[in-house]
């Protein structure tokens, strides 16, 4: 998989956040780019830092999603796995050569500032807040890929609207299948990415 085409998706893996994940990954297929994270493969006999090390100097983009930086019940731990890998991948920019240099990054937030003040060094960085959106998440990150060079006819809307006619057939044709409801939404990564493979080669 080429450098220039592969997107490191560094973001949480909790239920809730599966709103915001799907799109995201349509999206950046939409978009002609190979989304990398760290569950498009199981092995436990892999040390997962090797695994992150290898998934972020495999791409030359990245989008590392800090919504999980503030912790939202009394006692709750807020997590650290995130930003940890943000280091990681600007470590990798600053302090490699050659292509390295060419990465990019959008960095999002579920609310505005927040990241700023959990993680006041990224205080020159310009952070997108996605509101917990799904549908704002396809749009910033559509526009993101136009801001940093690249030429996107279609707008969000029409991406939006293509997720959601994906999805939604995803559905039927699983529920034919014989899948229930809490196994279509819980499909592996990669079989959810070759359903979306499968849709796009359709269009």
């Amino acid at each position: 998989m080429a450098f220039s085409r592969n997107v490191f998706i560094n973001c949480p893996f909790d239920k809730e956040y599966q709103d915001i994940l799907k799109p995201i990954l349509f999206t950046l297929k939409y978009l002609g780019f190979t989304p990398r994270i760290a569950n498009e493969r199981f092995d436990s006999g892999e040390v997962r830092l090797d695994k992150i090390e290898e998934l972020l100097m495999e791409s030359q983009f990245s989008i590392h999603d800090l919504s999980r930086i503030k912790a939202k019940y009394l006692g709750e731990y807020f997590r650290l796995n995130m930003p940890f890998e943000l280091g990681l991948d600007l470590g990798c920019k600053k302090y490699h050569e050659n292509k390295f240099r060419k990465k990019k990054f959008l960095i999002l937030e579920s609310e505005k500032y927040a990241v700023q003040k959990g993680l006041s060094d990224l205080s020159f960085g310009d952070c997108k807040c996605h509101n917990n959106d799904p549908e704002t998440t396809v749009t910033i990150i559509r526009n993101w890929f136009v801001e940093v060079g690249f030429v996107v006819d279609d707008p969000p809307s029409k991406i939006w609207d293509h997720f959601n006619y994906f999805y939604s057939n995803l559905f039927i044709k699983k529920k034919k299948e014989g899948f229930s409801k809490k196994e279509i939404e819980e499909l592996p990564i990669l079989e959810f990415l070759d359903a979306i493979n499968y849709y796009l080669n359709t269009l």
